[in-house]
């Protein structure tokens, strides 16, 4: 547990707007070429997917931002 404030928060919650930030464009710019043509239920699909993506390295993010490492502490 942390006892003194640290830049790490503030660095952290402008890092991950800033990342989420250019993954939406890149998705927006690069998505509808590529699937553009394929039926609705497919589009939903890959929009739910990367919409969901994001999420997996969120956690270890937000450790690194409360602790300064990048792993789970093992007891």
């Amino acid at each position: 547990m942390r006892e003194e404030p640290t830049g790490r928060i503030p660095l952290g919650i402008l890092g991950l707007f800033i990342g989420l930030m250019i993954y939406g464009i890149v998705l927006a710019r690069y998505l509808p070429d590529l699937i553009g043509d394929w039926p609705t239920w497919g589009q939903t699909i890959v929009y739910i997917f990367f919409g969901l993506v994001w999420l997996l390295p969120l956690g270890r993010f937000l450790v690194w931002m409360e602790t300064g490492k990048w792993g789970k502490k093992k007891d």
